[in-house]
């Protein structure tokens, strides 16, 4: 029987994953690898933090312990690697006589790069690289465009997809796994082993956020069908206080505990068990921002993470990092900034709009660099997905996919509308 290696990345499930269903379905002997590769851990040395902070290391390192738990009930495994993973998948191919390596397909820039520099060390070997399209709602063969001819306005995006485009059915959960064993299963890493200090979510937390794709159908379940939240989405996602004003599933998706695609035919469920109405279709709304980050990222591909961005002219900026400093650590002197970035700080997260008005305000008031805040957020943010992170910001910067080429919020008027009562700022400034 031939042999392949599963390379999991930020598709850290069972359920509805591709690579599992093929590699089953084909009959292969299965190698499941995960690799925490260092460059994601690495400081940046013009700003002094890591790239990935400790918090959403933490996260990721519980959806990875979680998953190899999950297959070693199915008598099979998770091999864990610390390194880069371009030098370490041949190796292991060559040791197990792997014919191909199985992985979801890359849209970011960085990621892609080690995916090409693999296929480069593979040429060598024979072995083949077998890549999914499957971090979307809406797969690549079925939007109604090539990828360089994807519009870049969201609305229109939204209503072609919509109209053109089917939301393909969930992979099943494999039921066994034929394993390769005889593997070194290798330990998990810690926060500290990856040159990070421990840091803990702060007890004031919305959300004790826990990786796995259990705890991700645990969150999924209480808020559609035990506490039937869902109804009223629309109306309470823009709340700043609580855990349950929106559904907080982001962290789950950034790591693929979760797919869009379960969420998705979970939100047609309750819509035929519960109701239909306009916050059920404005979670899926929201599930289509994230495609079109998805698509927008690997149409513009690096540019995405520039300052002047692939669209528009970016803000003035003086770049002071003595002004960047305060803003991360919640001391600008603005109660409704300070307030969310001290959430941000302390927790790893924050409400969507609370990291609009964060980000406008760095841009437009402080004047500071938009890269250095979407590089912060990807060093703070436990749900941190690359698309979705950088082009929001590169969205607000007016230098992405803005048809008004930025957006500068008015601070005080957005405290009057979402925080009138002060109720927030207290509970973070007091």
């Amino acid at each position: 029987m031939s042999k392949v290696i599963v390379w999991l990345k930020n598709d850290l499930r069972l359920a509805d994953n591709e690579l599992f269903y093929q590699a089953t379905k084909n009959n292969k002997d299965i190698l499941p690898v995960f690799i925490f590769d260092p460059r994601q851990f690495k400081k940046l040395p013009e700003l002094g933090f890591s790239k990935t902070g400790a918090l959403k290391t933490k996260f990721l390192i519980e959806s990875v312990a979680y998953i190899r738990a999950e297959l070693k009930k199915m008598g099979a495994n998770l091999i864990v690697r610390v390194g880069h993973p371009e030098k370490i998948l041949p190796e292991v191919a060559t040791n197990i006589n792997a014919e191909a390596i199985y992985l979801t397909k890359e849209v970011t820039f960085e990621e892609q790069q080690v995916v090409n520099q693999l296929e480069l060390e593979l040429s060598k070997t024979g072995v083949a690289l077998n890549q999914h399209w499957q971090g979307a709602l809406y797969h690549e063969e079925d939007v109604p465009w090539p990828i360089r001819q994807v519009p870049q306005v969201f609305t229109t995006f939204r209503k072609e997809t919509q109209k053109e485009s089917p939301v393909r059915e969930v992979f099943n959960r494999p039921s066994s796994i034929n394993y390769i064993a005889g593997i070194a299963e290798g330990e998990i890493p810690t926060v500290t082993d990856l040159g990070l200090d421990e840091e803990k979510i702060d007890g004031k937390a919305v959300i004790q956020f826990q990786g796995g794709e259990g705890a991700a159908w645990d969150r999924l379940n209480e808020y559609f069908w035990e506490k039937d939240l869902l109804k009223e989405y629309k109306a309470t996602r823009n709340g700043l206080l609580g855990a349950d004003y929106s559904s907080k599933l982001s962290p789950w998706l950034a790591v693929g505990a979760i797919s869009a695609k379960l969420i998705y035919h979970e939100i047609k469920k309750y819509e035929a068990e519960r109701t239909s109405n306009q916050s059920t279709y404005w979670l899926y709304f929201e599930l289509v921002w994230r495609d079109f980050f998805t698509y927008m990222a690997k149409q513009n591909n690096s540019n995405i993470f520039k300052y002047e961005g692939f669209n528009g002219t970016p803000p003035e900026v003086n770049n002071g990092l003595d002004t960047f400093e305060k803003w991360k650590n919640g001391e600008t002197g603005e109660p409704f900034v300070d307030a969310n970035m001290k959430e941000l700080l302390l927790t790893g997260y924050m409400s969507n709009r609370g990291r609009q008005n964060a980000a406008s305000y760095l841009m437009y008031n402080l004047k500071v660099n938009w890269t250095w805040g979407a590089a912060w957020y990807e060093n703070r943010l436990i749900d941190y997905d690359p698309c979705s992170n950088w082009l929001n910001w590169a969205y607000i910067a007016g230098v992405g996919n803005d048809p008004r080429q930025g957006r500068h919020f008015n601070i005080e008027s957005q405290q009057q509308r979402y925080d009138p009562k002060g109720e927030y700022i207290d509970y973070w400034l007091g």
